[in-house]
């Protein structure tokens, strides 16, 4: 228990100490700050969530006695708990009977399914979002003239260097802004989640077998919610605009599932790495590309691509 709470308390302190970098202003701290839910999250994987849940306590307390209340809730809402549920979720498993043939019945583990963890990193990336859309005002007119605001300031950036911009697109995007704003954080956990992993598989530390990330499939009323939270987008006002967040959750849920259809139908491609480097290359600088992405995800939702491509690849060679 002392080396468990050693490895808590560490994997605490470097999360607060990245976490409160970005204090300093300095362009490294936008990285380190991203990357403050990883040693809680190494913490879970590779130990157990309990570790995590010890060093999360401790930095928030830590953060509450050194910065005050504000920045040890905003501490723990947006790394401290997101990191400990997330990376209980992937280590959440259960003893099922298999039925062996003659020889009786065999147990065998069933995880988490990765698809649904996904949908919990869009409700966290969903709920994150509106809270810091509520931090900007209580009403929709009062969100939506800040980010109008927001986005004229850029463009009159852009409008000293020669490149106009349309009033007419300025206000389209912002009245877009509110479903992309759960983007980022969906892609900083998951981000983090999957390097937490590759560092316990790495180290030897994860106690799981490594997920068929290319198989990952969101559960089917997804695909029902969000057709209900695009209907709620034309109602206005607050239900609106928190129905674009969903929807822009849910859009990025199905973009990275899109980047899985795209893993498995490049299975066959000679040039596989260079096509899926050059992709997630030109997503990670532009972020549009995942739009695409999300309609790939959406199209293998409705047509099951990968369940159909599978079937045209040769079975597996058995075991020697």
């Amino acid at each position: 228990m002392i080396v468990i709470t050693l490895i808590a308390l560490a994997a605490g302190a470097a999360s607060m100490l990245m976490f409160a970098s970005i204090i300093s202003g300095a362009l490294i701290s936008l990285l380190l700050f991203s990357l403050a839910p990883l040693p809680l999250m190494v913490a879970a994987v590779g130990w157990s969530p309990l570790t995590a849940a010890i060093g999360g306590v401790a930095a928030t307390t830590t953060f509450g006695l050194l910065f005050g209340f504000s920045l040890a809730f905003e501490f723990a809402t947006s790394i401290a708990l997101p990191a400990w549920w997330l990376s209980h979720l992937a280590m959440l498993g259960r003893s099922t009977p298999a039925a062996n043939g003659a020889t009786g019945s065999a147990v065998v583990m069933e995880w988490y399914p990765i698809g649904r963890l996904l949908l919990w990193i869009a409700g966290i990336g969903a709920l994150l979002a509106l809270w810091s859309l509520l931090r900007i005002g209580t009403d929709s007119e009062t969100i939506a003239a800040a980010m109008k605001n927001g986005f004229a300031k850029v463009a009159g950036h852009f409008a000293q260097s020669g490149y106009v911009i349309d009033d007419s697109l300025v206000d389209m995007m912002g009245a877009l802004a509110p479903a992309v704003v759960a983007t980022l954080p969906m892609i900083v956990l998951a981000v983090n989640l999957w390097l937490a992993s590759k560092i316990a598989v790495t180290s030897g530390r994860l106690n799981r077998p490594w997920p068929d990330l290319k198989s990952t499939m969101l559960p089917p009323m997804t695909l029902v919610a969000l057709c209900v939270a695009i209907a709620f987008c034309f109602v206005g006002g607050l239900p609106a605009l928190f129905a674009k967040v969903v929807t822009g959750a849910l859009l990025t849920a199905y973009g990275l599932t899109g980047l899985a259809v795209l893993h498995t139908l490049t299975l066959g491609s000679s040039s596989r790495t260079i096509w899926l480097v050059l992709i997630y290359a030109v997503t990670t600088v532009l972020m549009w590309p995942l739009f695409i992405m999300s309609v790939l995800g959406l199209a293998d939702a409705l047509f099951g691509f990968r369940e159909r491509f599978m079937r045209t690849r040769p079975p597996p060679l058995p075991a020697a």
